[in-house]
């Protein structure tokens, strides 16, 4: 009896998350809204799927780890990539520039400061952009258009000397600047189409930031570490990780000193720090992650419409039939994985 209904539950088990399922019709509706994919972050001991690397960090090391995994991860895990290595040798998470080829990504950071009678209202004062080689490729203060109530000195460093005519220029014009960058010598229409010669966008709130410069960038070429679900907080609630958390908690050093600590918030740090984020999410493509020819043609926004075609309603009785593994081999993320870029990477050189 014991063992018919443990073989019954292990034909039911979700073969990325390890959870077991009553039916099978009810394993097949968790992967056609899990979207288990290659590309979940992955326990190196268990082999198990998490959502988030947040998810996978309290899996090796939290409150209520699992035994095992929480006794190989302290006895050879990297508690920034979280991988297991091979032994307790040192090891060097990938953090620096790219050796070769083109520069395909940069990265924006802004900062701000209070306009308003409150003193509440963002305005964009100073403007950094640096490419793959952490090199500044612009930098400068900028003139906001209406009226600065608040300079917020401490963290900014910006006084009003520093937005004056002559010393900051304007914001359509560094809006321009950070665009012509951008597009890469590519008309902007163009951008919108896939695989142009238009860059890749790194930061931490690109969306905050374009729009207090007025640019208008496609989606598909935002590299955004706030909004990456790998790098959000939990797997369900989708909320963001402050840009200080993620490069103490997966680069090892600290940026954003606090306030009355001497030192003032630079854009190019946060962009350096995104940068490396970004490089790390993509690079771990190499070490665990397998793509597929429908996920490299597919692009950045269309993981929603490759689930609907693997997993359609009319398929349910044939879904039924197939097992765990092979539910998951069809399966896919519902985010466009980063690891990805490797190909317009590989196509630069």
């Amino acid at each position: 009896m014991d063992s018919s209904s443990d073989a019954h539950r292990s034909r039911n088990r979700c073969a990325a998350c390890y959870r077991e399922f009553n039916k099978k019709e009810h394993l097949v509706e968790h992967m056609r809204t899990s979207l288990h994919s290659p590309h979940d972050p992955r326990c190196g001991a268990c082999g198990k799927h998490c959502r988030s690397l947040d998810a996978l960090r309290d899996h090796l090391t939290g409150a209520i780890p699992k035994p095992a995994c929480a006794a190989a991860f302290a006895a050879r895990g990297c508690p920034r990539c979280l991988h297991l290595l091979p032994s307790q040798s040192p090891h060097s998470c990938p953090n620096s520039p790219p050796l070769a080829g083109g520069t395909i990504a940069v990265a924006l950071g802004c900062k701000m400061v209070g306009a308003g009678s409150d003193g509440s209202l963002d305005v964009c004062a100073r403007v950094c952009l640096v490419d793959e080689y952490e090199r500044v490729v612009f930098e400068a203060f900028v003139k906001p258009s209406i009226p600065v109530t608040h300079y917020r000195y401490e963290t900014t460093g910006i006084r009003p000397e520093h937005l004056r005519d002559g010393a900051a220029v304007t914001a359509k014009q560094a809006a321009r600047r950070v665009l012509d960058h951008l597009l890469n010598g590519e008309a902007a229409w163009k951008a919108r189409s896939f695989r142009g010669r238009a860059r890749i966008l790194v930061g931490h709130g690109l969306d905050h930031d374009l729009e207090s410069l007025g640019i208008d960038y496609p989606d598909y070429l935002k590299r955004d570490t706030a909004r990456y679900p790998p790098l959000m907080k939990t797997s369900n609630s989708r909320l963001s990780n402050s840009l200080k958390y993620l490069t103490a908690a997966y680069l090892g050093y600290q940026i954003q000193p606090t306030a009355g600590g001497g030192r003032h918030h630079h854009p190019y740090d946060d962009c350096v720090a995104a940068l490396r984020l970004y490089r790390r999410m993509r690079g771990a493509g190499q070490q665990q992650h397998h793509r597929s020819r429908r996920d490299d043609e597919a692009g950045p926004n269309a993981p929603a419409a490759v689930a609907a075609e693997a997993f359609p309603a009319w398929r349910q009785k044939e879904l039924e039939r197939m097992s765990p593994e092979e539910l998951l081999q069809m399966s896919t993320s519902d985010y466009y994985c980063w690891c990805l870029d490797n190909n317009a990477a590989a196509a630069m050189d």
